[in-house]
This record gives structure tokens, C-alpha cells and sequence, in this order.
């Protein structure tokens, strides 16, 4: 098989593996929201997770459908379920109930619960900026699977790095300590519009991803192609994301990621995307490329003109910054020069 069907193959499989996690955490939200008492209010959206007294991991029947939940995801829907999520974070697994089933603790359905669990609660741990410990999350999250924690945490990880575009650092090795990172510079909050209450670098990476595969200018067509392998689909509601299209041609457009314009000379019009100047100022092309090498399951050497045109980029960004850098100098050196000191001061 050839070597680019491969690379496709491979991409089309790890976003399939992604959007079934992705359908995961909606299941969980749908449960919770399920478990909340009538009387919770709004206020209790943003507390700690590993505050909840809620029991068992695993909720009996639920009562009556989730009123807790819209259809689609906004900011409140998205803290309040990964607050109330929380109950399953305090780790009140009663040993009865994990003796109860000593056949399936270890199986691969209940390692893909811990993983959509474990998603998660960084995500909470983010939005509150907070540092999470690998002790809290063997505490709080992996219980009887505490000898699959590497492999958790690294499907958690991959998970959070392909949908959110957050990567997961090691900021304490002594105390194994972690942080959330978004992959824009660090100066961005992660989220794209105010209407949106979880992280979306992600969704905008894969765009740009298109953009700069395609010659710096992709079309809506190819763009669309790529966002509908992720299950998103224009004027369709998304439970994370929600409506795509507003997002990726309103949202991320007032923000400056993108630009989005009509091919001159089209009836009936057609559209095309293309960096915006905030994409130019907080990532680069290397970075983008990375990220879409390992969508692909693969490494920037196999898009070889993309790989030259970052290496290029990288040597202009080096040069710009060693000239700022020395005019800085040259003006803090002709400043100093130009202040009269107080000696000479005229008497």
C-alpha cells in the first residue's frame, strides 16, 4: 500500500478512536446530570470535583431523563457537568463494589471509562487553574486501576492534545506534578470565543493544519472534509463544540486565527480559508506541523515541502528576533547615552 494511503488510513483510524472516547464523556455527562439533585443551582457549577460527597462510581438506574443538560453544549452545561462529574473523582468506590466484580475491573471498557473520567478532570483542573499530582489522580480517578495508570494518563493525554489542543506537562518530576498547556503561546486563555466554555485549540490546529497542507489557503470544501472525519458537520450542533461553522467562520474569525474570504470570481460563491495574524503571532508553522504529523501517526519528514517551508519559517522567526533584539540594545544604548547625568547639570 502505498505510503501516503497509509498515512491516511492511520489519521482516519486515531480520529475514530477519538470520537468514540469524544461520545464517551457525552455518556458520562448524560448520567451525571442524571444523578444531580433537583434542588443544585448554578453556583455549584464551579466547585472542586474532589469536594462532591456523591458515592459510588457507578450510578443506579437513573431517575427520570437529564434536565441539567441541553441538547448543546455551552459554557455553564460544560463547567456544571465536569463539576458534578466530580462525585466519581472522590474515589468512594466502596470495596464491596469493587470486589464485586472481579472479573471486569480490569477490562478494556472499564479502562476506557477511567480515560473519558480522567479527561475530565484535567479539563476541571485546567479551568480552574489548578496543578494536578499523580497521587491525586491515583486517588481520586484511578482506584483499582492503579497499575494501568501509565496507560491511562498517556490515552488521556493523546486525547486531550488532539480534541482540546492542551498538552499535558510535567512541571514537578519530584512530586509529579502536571499542568495543563495550551498549544497556542501561553499567553492565549484556550478559548476561542467567550461563548465557548472548553478549550477548542484543537479544532483550531486542525484547521490550520488544512490551511498550511494545502499551500497557506484551503478551501471551505477541504476543510469540511477533514472537520466531517471528526464528526463535525456544518449547521449540526456539536455536544462539545457546538455549532461548528459559527465557530470556525465567526468565532476564531473575529479573533484573528483565521481569515475567511470569498474566491474572487465565483457565482454562486465559494470560500477560503487562510492563517489569520493572531495564528502567525502565537504558533508556527513547525508546531502545526507536529501536531498534524501525529494526527497521521507519523512525523513532519513525510510532508517533506510542509517540513522545508517550517524549517524556513524558523530561521526567519531566529533572524527577527536577533534584530529586535538588537535594536532594543542600540536604543537602550542611545537613551542612556542621551540622559544627562547629574553632574553635568548646570549650576
Amino acid at each position: 500500500m502505498p505510503r501516503g494511503q497509509k498515512s491516511k488510513l492511520r489519521a482516519r483510524e486515531k480520529r475514530r478512536q477519538a470520537r468514540e472516547e469524544t461520545q464517551g464523556v457525552k455518556g458520562a455527562q448524560a448520567t451525571v446530570a442524571a444523578e444531580e439533585e433537583p434542588t443544585s443551582s448554578s453556583s455549584d457549577c464551579c466547585k472542586d470535583p474532589t469536594q462532591s460527597s456523591s458515592a459510588a462510581e457507578t450510578p443506579s438506574t437513573p431517575q427520570g431523563p437529564p434536565s441539567a443538560l441541553p441538547p448543546t453544549t455551552s459554557e455553564a452545561a460544560v463547567s456544571c457537568t465536569r463539576a458534578n462529574e466530580g462525585a466519581n473523582y472522590q474515589g468512594n468506590e466502596s470495596p464491596s463494589s469493587a470486589q464485586a466484580e472481579p472479573t471486569t475491573e480490569h477490562s478494556q471498557e472499564g479502562l476506557d471509562k477511567k480515560v473519558v473520567i480522567l479527561v475530565h478532570y484535567l479539563l476541571y483542573k485546567y479551568q480552574v487553574r489548578e496543578p494536578v499530582t499523580k497521587a491525586d489522580m491515583l486517588r481520586n480517578i484511578m482506584q483499582i486501576y492503579k497499575n494501568q495508570f501509565p496507560e491511562i494518563l498517556r490515552r488521556a493525554s493523546e486525547h486531550l492534545e488532539l480534541v482540546f489542543g492542551l498538552d499535558l506537562k510535567e512541571v514537578d518530576p519530584i512530586r509529579h506534578t502536571y499542568v495543563l498547556v495550551n498549544k497556542l503561546d501561553s499567553s492565549s486563555s484556550g478559548r476561542i470565543s467567550d461563548d465557548v466554555g472548553v478549550p477548542t485549540t484543537g479544532l483550531l490546529m486542525t484547521v490550520l493544519g488544512v490551511i498550511f497542507t494545502k499551500g497557506n489557503c484551503a478551501t471551505e470544501e477541504e476543510v469540511w472534509e477533514v472537520l466531517n472525519t471528526m464528526g463535525l458537520h456544518a449547521g449540526r450542533d456539536h455536544f462539545i463544540f457546538g455549532e461548528p461553522k459559527k465557530l470556525i467562520t465567526r468565532d476564531m474569525v473575529k479573533q484573528k486565527y483565521l481569515e475567511y474570504r470569498q474566491v474572487p470570481n465565483t457565482d454562486p460563491p465559494r470560500y477560503e480559508f487562510l492563517w489569520g495574524p493572531r495564528a502567525y503571532a502565537e504558533t508556527t508553522k513547525m508546531k502545526v506541523l507536529e501536531f498534524v504529523a501525529k494526527v497521521h501517526d507519523t512525523t513532519p519528514s513525510a510532508f517533506p515541502s510542509c517540513l522545508e517551508e517550517a524549517i524556513k519559517d524558523e530561521e526567519e522567526r531566529a533572524q527577527a528576533r536577533v534584530e529586535s533584539r538588537a535594536r532594543s540594545s542600540a536604543m537602550s544604548g542611545t537613551h542612556s547615552r542621551a540622559t544627562p547625568s547629574s553632574s553635568s547639570c548646570p549650576k
